[in-house]
């Protein structure tokens, strides 16, 4: 590719990222992000359209009898870690990087995303429609995101989302079953033999989760993953035996297992009660021969299976992971991107769409 035909996106799309950055959108706050970006779009002669805090687009020449492809990436962020050593919304450019909160993940793929949605905005005779959705609540799996989006936006044929991958292809991706587990006893006072203490019994059920492997092994995303990552009673006083201890258990699932299979086996198996929080981020994928996938292997990516979540999850249709940055870097103090990331996404996106929708 040219690198003087979208040279001038490049530029903008770091200009935009810096503003992203210098402006808080923790998820279910990303009022400001949303302006910003419908301000941009808009500067550009998109017409843009907002549903909460999710802003989408079309192509100029969408055409309700072609099939429609889907570019998503999220502007919500986590919130800093108290790890930080730089302001975490002063954007920072050094040594080749910029720094900032949500720079990586998954600032650098959003901005890419939209300057690769603008590149072909204005084309004609697309094999495809292409809707560009920059979306909320990512951070949190919420109810308020994508999910809430889909319905607006009518059949959508495959898609691209935006995640730091290092441009690699994440063509699968582990589920999440986050578990809210009860052991039950009985009240007493410590100083005597009395009441049936429910850390105990809890921590039986805990050494399952910590020992229990998974029979069935994916070749794409290996075993399934089971951590317990809280734990807690409601007692206050030193000097009560306490009759209940709640744990949480993070699963993450591979496509061999269905929640419903899992919890089967989990309930057979420990005493405590099982209680999924959410049925909904299930274990997704795509083919290995979808046009969009072989057009990545053509330009020499590979594929893997990713260990970590995203709205792919919420997706009902095939859907490919894939962006400038790496994941290992979200969510870390002082967050970060290399500048020459967010052009090599913008030129790999380009170049992955390219002989797919031209």
């Amino acid at each position: 590719m040219s690198k003087t035909n979208v040279q001038p996106l490049k530029d903008e799309a770091l200009q935009l990222l810096k503003e992203l950055i210098a402006t808080p959108s923790f998820s279910r706050e990303e009022e400001k992000t949303a302006e910003i970006l419908s301000a941009y779009l808009e500067s550009k002669g998109v017409s843009v359209q907002r549903l909460q805090n999710n802003i989408w687009a079309k192509n100029k020449y969408f055409d309700a009898a072609k099939p429609t492809l889907l570019l998503n990436s999220h502007h919500d962020t986590v919130k800093p870690n108290k790890a930080y050593t730089l302001d975490p919304f002063s954007p920072l450019e050094k040594d080749g990087k910029l720094y900032g909160l949500g720079s990586n993940d998954a600032g650098g793929c959003l901005v890419s995303l939209i300057a690769t949605f603008l590149f072909f905005y204005e084309q004609q005779g697309l094999s495809y429609n292409i809707i560009l959705g920059a979306t909320a609540e990512e951070e949190i799996s919420g109810n308020n995101g994508i999910e809430l989006l889909l319905p607006s936006l009518g059949p959508i044929e495959w898609g691209i989302v935006g995640e730091p991958t290092l441009l690699q292809l994440a063509v699968a991706e582990k589920g999440l079953l986050v578990l809210d587990c009860v052991s039950h006893g009985k009240a007493g006072h410590a100083a005597r033999e009395e009441g049936e203490n429910a850390i105990y019994k809890a921590l039986k059920d805990i050494e399952w989760f910590r020992s229990y492997r998974a029979p069935k092994i994916s070749g794409l995303l290996g075993p399934v993953k089971m951590s317990v990552t809280v734990i807690d009673t409601d007692n206050k006083a030193h000097n009560v035996v306490p009759p209940q201890c709640h744990f949480v258990v993070d699963v993450r699932v591979n496509e061999l297992y269905t929640f419903e299979e899992l919890l089967e086996i989990i309930r057979g198996s420990v005493g405590c009660e099982v209680t999924p929080r959410s049925l909904r981020m299930r274990s997704s994928g795509i083919s290995s021969g979808h046009p969009i996938v072989q057009s990545g292997l053509r330009l020499g990516r590979t594929c893997y299976g990713s260990p970590t979540t995203s709205d792919k999850a919420l997706m009902r249709f095939p859907a490919l992971k894939t962006g400038p940055g790496d994941s290992s870097r979200s969510h870390t103090a002082d967050e970060y991107i290399y500048i020459e990331e967010i052009g090599k996404g913008i030129e790999g996106y380009i170049d992955l769409l390219k002989p797919v929708i031209l």
